[in-house]
């Protein structure tokens, strides 16, 4: 009885894989999860404190569907100073977590059959997202001994492209997209009339390298839809907070599903929001400096096993090529059922990740050692 638009998707593998690693938890294994993207640290103390202190103070009612305006406010406010971007509180829909942001700007710009330009491998939700508007998802290769930068864009667009979609820091594999290659990216939609979606969630968890908004270039203002949120960089993911920074007429749309869907993001989370925003930076510098020393412990010991695996530069991922093991999926099941390491298979996101495995090093550093021993203990 599922509906047609149902059976154009597929479950999400790393909640899938997430959920075996529970069970068999539960059955009393003891297995280290390295399969979702969650930072391991709790939300820093002034954000709980201002959502507290809004709850206690009456904001448990309805917020404005578009989003309280102080948050809104803040919202573009650090858009302009740290992103370059020249918007106004606007251009800003607050949203139950980023990834609400996504659904409706795919449910808003893309009609039957038209098609939406994904780097592969890319984050498991963009093409469910894709399909569920009915559209169709364009798999652009990306160079694995080039951080996965993608490689000739243009020559994937087509008169039914509509929307091209953007992630650095990058989920799976912590690639981080330079000004040239975002140049080149821009150049393309502006030569074909198409939408940008820059997915900037984990634009804070960076390392040697500058984060760069593609809005920010000449002639993307308009064509330009910001996603971020709060999930990674401030560890609220259970906070369910994210936003989308859109020219108005795009707005327009995205509100309409919202607020016949979601209404609104909860009230006092949105205040947390606000404290996020201007409060103490430095627990997000602490954090981000604990996934360096992390993701050093990690491909210390993948490549000392001799598990390929470039050095991301962004998020808390890394995409290792297991190639000499067998596929992606099957060393991910070894993995988890002889060594009880829970990993995401790198099929899950794209076809060029059949090869691959993603390790997520959001969590301590202890258990990233346990787990290369693991490993070791079963290559």
């Amino acid at each position: 009885m599922a509906s047609t638009r149902l059976k154009r998707m597929e479950e999400s593998a790393t909640i899938r894989i997430a959920n075996i690693a529970n069970r068999l938890n539960k059955q009393g294994a003891d297995v280290i999860s390295f399969s979702l993207g969650e930072p391991d640290f709790d939300t820093p103390k002034h954000i709980c404190d201002a959502a507290s202190k809004a709850m206690f103070d009456g904001a448990t009612h309805y917020a404005p569907s578009m989003g309280i305006p102080e948050l809104r406010k803040t919202i573009a406010e650090k858009l302009c100073t740290e992103n370059r971007l020249d918007v106004t509180e606007d251009n800003i829909l607050v949203t139950p977590g980023a990834k609400q942001a996504i659904f409706e700007i795919m449910m808003s710009v893309l009609d039957d059959n038209d098609e939406a330009i994904l780097f592969d491998p890319a984050w498991v939700s963009y093409d469910p997202c894709v399909k569920f508007a009915g559209a169709n998802s364009v798999w652009v290769p990306t160079d694995p001994d080039n951080g996965f930068m993608p490689e000739d864009v243009s020559e994937y667009i087509t008169p039914k492209t509509r929307i091209i979609v953007v992630n650095s820091p990058c989920n799976p594999t912590g690639g981080v997209y330079d000004r040239d290659v975002l140049k080149q990216i821009a150049d393309v939609a502006i030569d074909n009339d198409l939408f940008v979606l820059s997915d900037e969630i984990y634009e804070k968890i960076i390392y040697e390298r500058e984060h760069v908004s593609i809005g920010s270039m000449d002639g993307m203002e308009e064509r330009t839809i910001t996603v971020n949120g709060f999930s990674k960089a401030y560890a609220m993911t259970g906070w369910r907070l994210g936003y989308a920074c859109a020219p108005p007429e795009i707005l327009k749309g995205l509100l309409k599903i919202h607020s016949h869907s979601v209404s609104s993001a909860t009230t006092f989370a949105q205040y947390g929001g606000v404290a996020a925003l201007t409060g103490d930076q430095e627990p997000v510098s602490e954090m981000v400096r604990e996934f360096r020393t992390r993701r050093d412990i990690l491909l210390d010991g993948l490549n000392s096993l001799g598990i390929r695996c470039k050095k991301p530069d962004g998020a808390f991922y890394a995409f290792a090529d297991v190639s000499d093991y067998g596929t992606g999926d099957e060393v991910a099941e070894e993995m988890l059922s002889k060594a009880h390491v829970a990993v995401t298979p790198g099929s899950a996101f794209g076809e060029s990740g059949k090869d691959f495995i993603r390790i997520s090093y959001a969590t301590s550093q202890s258990r990233i050692h346990e787990a290369l021993e693991r490993i070791e203990s079963i290559l």
